[in-house]
């Protein structure tokens, strides 16, 4: 199955991509996604990966263990500071 990675701020500079689809098999947990993802980009978003939050299909994903589907979503959202 196909699901879109969008990464914001820090994460899409260590990417170097705003956007990309990642095939992953059928059944893959957003774990497996992310780990696809480290094995791809390399060690700068590996770091990255670790202080992120995660959207799937636009909803909070606090449990990375949950199942994708295909044409999902995920946006990797790093940290922000402001105010």
């Amino acid at each position: 199955m196909t699901v879109v990675v969008r990464y914001f701020a820090a994460a899409r500079a260590a990417a170097g991509v705003e956007e990309e689809k990642v095939r992953v098999g059928a059944g893959a947990s957003i774990a497996d996604l992310l780990d696809a993802v480290r094995a791809e980009h390399g060690a700068e978003l590996a770091e990255v990966l670790d202080r992120c939050s995660y959207l799937l299909d636009e909803v909070a994903a606090r449990d990375l263990s949950a199942a994708l589907h295909d044409g999902a979503t995920l946006d990797v959202l790093p940290p922000f500071a402001g105010g």
